[in-house]
């Protein structure tokens, strides 16, 4: 088999960040057993560790995610060392770009069609709604009046999102008319989606769909915030749960909605409403791995790579997660970069020592600057792993840490 690894992410190996150290390439893919080949951007370049003489050929664009360079450097691949079996993107953000260079160069593997249920937040919910899934009411941003009529009709506040977006960039909570008449003339109105808001305590479930469209492992957890809220700086973190009956519940709608969706072969990280009446509500699905800290606690609580168990199952090989033993608890926390940047650090506290439960902090060390861009797993004010069998004793740290954390910063 010749695969084609697509890599974005850089791998650090300072002892320090743990951001994708859990993406061995050189160890969950065979390079002796199959022909391996990588297109990469220049950080993609650092989380590629793999022997070049075990490499079948290697490509390096500008921006993996710019669809004509993508598939310009796989027909290249093809080329310079063969047809192309598998072609392997783990972000999110390149999922879609890859299913069309699969069509586009024939090569076998998921469409965009097959890729939408998991990244095209209309398609994904009007599959769900159609088996009689509850999902908040939806609309696509046609035009600034079908905005409005669908607001009036659901009343406010409203959620308008991009239909491919990840993250919550580009995401907004609009609390009346006035307001949603001025924002959706900004917007690019064929990427973005009108939603119901739907109060509730947001969760978390990260797990793997196995080739048969089961759920053979699952992790279900409450977050602390919100993912929206993170994007105005507000901290984010989440916590494990414990055997509970709403547990079960969430486990069980978790299973309905992957079977619905019929994603195979693949993690999964699923989002979902828990009313004030104890109502489900999906909210989103991606087709990949959680982000932030998610791998690295499911990892460390569980023993299951969850980007192992993605990777060997598109290398053909057969996939058995071990079942999940003991009820530990556990969580993160992000606490976000300030405003303003950049910004040089003069002073940022460890809690390690002060916080039992912590397992792994990554705190910038003073006269370190503070960069705009990047996601959830960037270098901020503050990343911490806790761990504890106590579900509310993780909770009530998360809090306390982020009532008790100093941070100071200046201009550099």
């Amino acid at each position: 088999m010749h695969i084609v690894l697509v890599n974005r992410w850089p791998r650090f190996s300072d002892g320090i960040r743990w951001d994708n150290e859990l993406t061995r390439y050189e160890e969950f893919i065979d390079h002796d057993k199959h022909r391996v080949s990588y297109v990469v951007d220049a950080l993609g370049a650092e989380g590629v560790l793999v022997d070049p003489a075990r490499i079948a050929h290697y490509v390096q664009v500008e921006d993996v995610n710019d669809y004509d360079a993508l598939r310009s450097a796989v027909q290249e691949v093809t080329e310079k060392a063969g047809p192309v079996d598998q072609l392997i993107a783990l972000s999110e953000f390149t999922l879609e770009i890859a299913a069309r260079v699969r069509v586009a160069l024939g090569i076998p593997g998921p469409t965009p069609e097959q890729v939408a249920v998991y990244r095209d937040k209309v398609r994904m919910k009007e599959v769900l709604a159609e088996a009689g899934v509850r999902v908040p009411r939806f609309a696509p941003c046609a035009d600034l009046e079908s905005c409005v009529a669908f607001a009036g009709s659901t009343g406010y506040p409203v959620i308008l999102k991009p239909v491919d977006g990840a993250a919550s960039i580009g995401v907004h909570r609009v609390d009346d008319e006035a307001a949603l008449r001025e924002l959706v003339p900004t917007l690019d109105l064929t990427r973005y989606e009108i939603e119901e808001f739907v109060t509730g305590v947001i969760h978390h479930v990260d797990g793997f769909a196995d080739a048969r469209c089961q759920v053979p492992f699952q992790v279900a957890s409450v977050y602390v915030n919100d993912c929206l809220a993170f994007g105005s700086g507000s901290p984010l973190g989440s916590v494990v749960l414990r055997e509970s009956e709403l547990r079960t519940r969430i486990e069980d709608f978790t299973r309905e909605c992957i079977a619905v969706l019929g994603m195979y072969d693949t993690p999964f990280h699923l989002e979902l409403f828990v009313t004030g009446s104890g109502e489900l509500v999906f909210l989103e699905v991606g087709g990949r791995v959680g982000g932030s800290e998610v791998p690295h606690l499911v990892n460390k609580l569980f023993g299951v790579n969850l980007y192992e168990a993605w990777l060997r199952a598109l290398s053909g090989e057969s996939v058995d997660l071990p079942p999940k033993s003991g009820d530990p608890s556990g969580g993160w926390l992000v606490l976000p970069k300030p405003d303003g940047l950049p910004l040089r650090v003069r002073r940022a506290s460890p809690m390690k020592e002060r916080f039992e439960t912590i397992w792994r902090e990554l705190v910038p060390r003073p006269g370190q600057v503070l960069e705009p861009g990047g996601s959830y797993d960037a270098l901020h004010s503050g990343r911490f792993i806790l761990l504890h069998e106590d579900q509310q004793r993780v909770t009530d740290d998360i809090h306390r840490i982020i009532g008790t954390f100093e941070f100071e910063v200046e201009q550099p």
